[in-house]
């Protein structure tokens, strides 16, 4: 049986180790936000132009062959997106830096409606992520996966313990 005083300590450094997993998780989903706005900046300064002479010129550069898988995926995916409709891009791509944005300052401020959020939003990627590993198998893509799911793990270890009354 631990001593009383041993019991208290850990039962009140709980809540520091949780908030600094919070704020972990936070930041990282704040970087995830600000990565997506400058990417989308990015994306929409590039619109009015010729993404495909823009791509072949980039592979030209690097003297990769257009044909190759890689190569090819930049050019179908240079194509699709001067085809998107410019609109419905800046929309979704709002939508998603909210949402980390949104998910960042809930698990920061310790929300349990952050939590839920973080753990939803962490398992849509889950099937992707295996379907993902499976396919293109390396250590990266297993790093990935299992770091969500450490955060999924995590955050609904704590939704599940703030359900019990098991946080102070």
């Amino acid at each position: 049986m631990p001593d009383t005083d041993d019991a208290r300590v850990a039962h009140r450094s709980h809540p520091v180790a949780k908030r600094r997993a919070l704020r972990t998780i936070a930041l990282f989903e704040a970087i995830k936000g600000l990565t997506a706005f400058a990417a989308s900046l990015g994306l929409l300064s590039l619109l009015h132009h010729d993404l495909h002479r823009l791509a072949e010129a980039l592979i030209g550069h690097f003297g990769l062959d257009p044909g190759d898988h890689y190569p090819s995926i930049i050019l179908h995916y240079a194509d699709v997106l001067a085809d998107a409709n410019l609109r419905s891009l800046v929309l979704l791509a709002a939508g998603y830096v909210l949402l980390r944005f949104c998910e960042a300052y809930g698990l920061w401020y310790e929300r349990t409606w952050g939590q839920w959020l973080g753990a939803l939003s962490g398992a849509l990627y889950v099937p992707f992520e295996l379907r993902h590993l499976m396919h293109r198998p390396s250590v990266a893509s297993a790093a990935v996966l299992l770091i969500n799911l450490l955060v999924i793990g995590f955050l609904a270890w704590q939704l599940w313990r703030e359900r019990q009354g098991m946080d102070p």
